[in-house]
């Protein structure tokens, strides 16, 4: 029974990717979503997989395969620009294609099913930080996660600027715009870290992404719960948690609640497998 638990999950996330890769497939009759959410389902499931084994790296193995492929093959080799940008460009245009689609699986409707799971398995820019010393934060959270509103926002006016400016060769300014957002938000990421010695500071305070990805998670399917008979409050959940969300408390209000990556080092560290 327990080797049949360990493929359910797995098997169901590959099944979820397989019923969204033939459903664009067949909708925008192109091969290439076929293959490119077969591809992200099938390293997602490997490392769903590879956990259950007690594999200590699987979610960096996840990581890589999907991280570089979006930033390496989509982002550079492709040319599609596929951060918060490339997804205000294509809904300017009208166009469901690239970023769009991308937005929409992953931090639109997809947190709904896994929450902010992109964040731990796939997000290009946390590949990079996770890589850092400060895997366990080192200081207490600051109140300045006011910041991703910003930067949200200004995402959104440079898009509007260019479309209201009439720009000439919006496309080739996606593409070095990508370039550039990365090179930004790689060196924002490690400064961030190594000054609040925290390697997730970025994603607490600055991506974004998570603007979107909050309040959908909030509703999130699969979550990390705590088996309070078995819990013994030893703290060391909380401790090793990279977004400090307090594990122990199984309502949606709890603490960081919706910013749980799912990377499961709680599940990990747990004395007792309480969680």
């Amino acid at each position: 029974m327990e080797k049949i638990k360990k493929w359910l999950l797995p098997l169901g996330m590959w099944l979820v990717f397989e019923i969204i890769a033939v459903a664009l497939w067949l909708t925008k009759d192109n091969l290439f979503y076929l293959l490119n959410f077969s591809y992200i389902g099938t390293s997602i499931s490997l490392g769903l997989f590879l956990f259950g084994q007690n594999c200590k790296h699987a979610r960096r193995i996840v990581q890589l395969l999907v991280g570089l492929y979006m930033l390496v093959y989509l982002g550079v080799i492709c040319q599609e620009n596929m951060q918060i940008e490339g997804f205000w460009y294509y809904l300017f245009t009208g166009v469901f294609e690239a970023a769009t689609i991308h937005y929409s699986v992953a931090k639109i409707f997809g947190p709904l099913l896994f929450g902010r799971g992109w964040c731990g398995y796939a997000c290009w820019t946390a590949m990079v930080l996770d890589f850092l010393p400060y895997k366990r934060p080192q200081t207490p959270r600051k109140k300045i996660g006011f910041i991703r509103y910003i930067t949200f926002a200004a995402s959104l006016v440079f898009v509007a600027a260019l479309f209201l400016s009439h720009a000439g060769n919006i496309e080739r300014i996606m593409f070095w715009a990508f370039i550039i957002g990365n090179v930004l938000y790689y060196a924002a990421g490690i400064i961030l870290a190594l000054v609040f010695k925290d390697n997730r500071a970025f994603c607490k305070y600055v991506c974004p992404i998570t603007v979107f990805l909050k309040p959908m998670s909030y509703f999130s399917l699969f979550r990390v719960k705590c088996d309070t008979n078995k819990c013994i409050s030893c703290g060391k959940c909380k401790r090793v948690c990279p977004m400090d969300v307090d594990v122990t408390d199984n309502s949606r209000r709890r603490e960081n609640g919706t910013e749980c990556i799912l990377c499961m080092e709680c599940v990990k560290e747990c004395p007792k497998k309480a969680l």
